[in-house]
């Protein structure tokens, strides 16, 4: 798959390096083109543009922060994502209270790029963990949970967790984006604290009881 990464800091140097490893071809475009062209050869991708990395392949990550979003998706010309399926792993939270800056930053991105198909995922852990993948726990592989409307789009994106050895978890349509935005608030916030996030929800069995045949 052709991948073209928007933003050059830690999201994008862990999943693109991830992807290229598992034989994606990616290309780097970042708003300082010195930084760009320093991440993509460190990753083994190409580098380019905004414009660039943007018209390049099949799925494009936004790895900017959420601040620079709408520039970095106003700034070029109209339709330049029509068809194309956009990846947001951003995070609008605000330190220190850990609480929302903005209470639906996915479905901005969808405004902001009308044409394009929008998925949420990744958004759930920081740099470190996709760098370490694939990741276990407790002997099983990390599950990240992704919305969309589309699915192709979603398959796309279910193909693109798996290339790092995790599990891709349906979460439903882009308007439930916003729920992964407030859980990884929430999360930061309770890590912050010293908190073991994998400790606060019971196995479904527990939950919902066994079901019998």
């Amino acid at each position: 798959m052709r991948i073209g990464i928007l933003g050059s800091g830690l999201m994008a140097d862990a999943l693109g390096g991830q992807w290229v490893r598992a034989g994606h071809e990616v290309m780097v475009g970042g708003r300082d083109r010195l930084k760009s062209a320093d991440l993509a050869g460190r990753i083994g991708a190409s580098s380019g543009s905004l414009l660039e990395a943007s018209a390049f392949g099949e799925v494009t990550l936004l790895a900017v922060p959420a601040e620079a979003v709408s520039e970095v998706l106003t700034g070029g010309p109209p339709g330049r994502f029509a068809g194309r399926t956009v990846l947001d792993c951003t995070n609008a939270v605000i330190p220190g209270d850990f609480t929302l800056a903005v209470p639906a930053m996915a479905e901005q991105v969808a405004q902001l790029a009308p044409d394009a198909h929008v998925v949420k995922a990744f958004n759930l852990a920081p740099d470190t963990v996709w760098q370490d993948a694939p990741c276990t726990f407790e002997g099983e592989p990390l599950g990240v949970p992704f919305c969309g409307d589309d699915e192709a789009a979603n398959e796309q994106v279910a193909v693109l967790i798996r290339a790092l050895g995790c599990t891709p978890v349906k979460a439903g349509a882009l308007v439930r984006a916003r729920l992964l935005e407030a859980t990884a608030a929430l999360a930061i916030g309770l890590w912050v604290d010293g908190a073991d996030t994998r400790s606060l929800f019971p196995p479904k069995a527990a939950a919902f009881g066994t079901v019998h045949p």
